[in-house]
């Protein structure tokens, strides 16, 4: 990426496999999970000043203010607020749960009762601006609204607001919250859920993803100032890609083309070359179709079997918006901690995809190197990230 160099100094998660990025992290290479996939025990008081800010948002934005809360700490605070900090957030839904509820309020006690908090609530930039509100962030606040790569691009144009000079911090990622009755219909009905309840990445058997909720939120920082404070820095955030396949409004284009495009990009952008990837946390959701062209993309890119693949969707399934954010966030946890964790769900190779080097079974110990992340999203959107080891 061109300009300044951008250090990932802050994570903060909020998943189906656990709260914080320790428990989030040793939750990836737990078994299967089944079914719909919500956060447990999650109490949104305990990340908001005042009880009421809490009650008057929507569980997405919940979310997403406990992720920033942990992020925010985890960077040992904000080196810069004002003009010079920045929001970048992305959710695919927005509010849908508080809609959904003020409708039926609506059909069933009529107009008047409907709350005059449910716009607030709902709409898609509740989380930046209740984050640009909480830490005095008044530089950039814009939401990223493309659908499952949103989160991925979130971080990647909070990236370019550092590397060309106009912020030295942002806050970045995504939140997603869509469990709501409508939501999970709508999805079913479009046969996009899996039927037999298990998220299979990549595996023959793979059916569909299991709809899940959560978050996660990244601190970007210019590197030299990430240095001269002593931060603890999990990754560098060497470049980033986005294009559309411009193809059919749910599925991909067969073959992978616009992924493999996408990866280019990145890769460009990075100043690198496929021989220099040594790890991809692909998009894998486990669905028929866009499995096979993710894994066509990358044995055309990277060969076959190319460097380890993992997806995390076995453990956390697919939470939208926020899935690109969570997988960043898995990426430079494995670039800090020297392991990959497995790809839960996956059994049996499927004989009609390239053959892929799968990290499946136990977490994989690996020496850490430039790697992708990966987010292909409904309408065609493409994003992917790279990251690499501090040096």
């Amino acid at each position: 990426m061109d300009g300044r160099r951008i250090a990932v100094t802050g994570l903060g998660v909020v998943s189906t496999c656990g709260i914080g990025p320790d428990a989030f992290f040793a939750g990836l290479s737990a078994s299967p999970r089944q079914g719909e996939l919500r956060v447990p025990e999650f109490d949104p008081a305990e990340w908001y000043d005042n009880p009421k800010e809490a009650r008057r948002s929507d569980r997405c934005t919940q979310f997403a203010m406990a992720s920033a809360t942990q992020a925010i700490e985890d960077a040992g605070g904000l080196a810069v607020t004002g003009p010079r900090a920045g929001v970048i957030y992305a959710t695919g839904v927005g509010g849908m749960a508080t809609f959904e509820e003020n409708v039926k309020v609506m059909l069933e006690k009529g107009d008047k009762r409907v709350s005059p908090f449910m716009v607030p609530m709902m709409m898609p930039n509740a989380s930046g601006a209740s984050i640009s509100m909480k830490w005095g962030l008044q530089g950039p606040n814009e939401t990223i609204t493309t659908a499952c790569a949103a989160g991925t691009h979130a971080i990647g144009n909070a990236a370019r607001l550092i590397a060309t000079g106009r912020c030295d911090l942002v806050v970045t990622g995504g939140t997603e919250a869509v469990m709501s009755r409508v939501g999970l219909a709508a999805f079913r009905n479009m046969t996009a859920l899996s039927r037999s309840g298990v998220s299979r990445p990549f595996d023959r058997d793979r059916d569909g993803f299991l709809m899940a909720e959560g978050s996660a939120s990244l601190v970007l920082e210019e590197w030299d100032q990430a240095v001269g404070r002593g931060a603890h820095i999990y990754a560098e955030l060497l470049g980033s890609g986005s294009n559309a396949d411009a193809h059919h409004i749910t599925a991909p284009t067969p073959g992978g083309a616009g992924a493999m495009a996408c990866m280019q990009l990145a890769l460009e952008d990075a100043a690198l070359t496929p021989d220099d990837i040594v790890h991809i946390n692909a998009h894998g959701t486990s669905t028929p179709l866009n499995d096979a062209a993710e894994a066509d993309a990358i044995a055309k890119l990277f060969g076959s079997p190319g460097p380890p693949v993992t997806s995390i969707k076995g453990i956390t399934g697919h939470s939208l918006g926020a899935a690109g954010a969570l997988e960043a966030t898995a990426l430079a946890l494995s670039i800090d901690r020297g392991v990959i964790p497995p790809t839960v769900g996956y059994v049996q190779a499927d004989p009609d995809l390239p053959d892929l080097d799968i990290v499946t079974g136990e977490p994989r110990p690996w020496t850490p190197g430039p790697s992708l992340s990966n987010s292909f999203g409904f309408g065609g959107h493409n994003g992917c990230l790279v990251l690499a080891p501090p040096t």
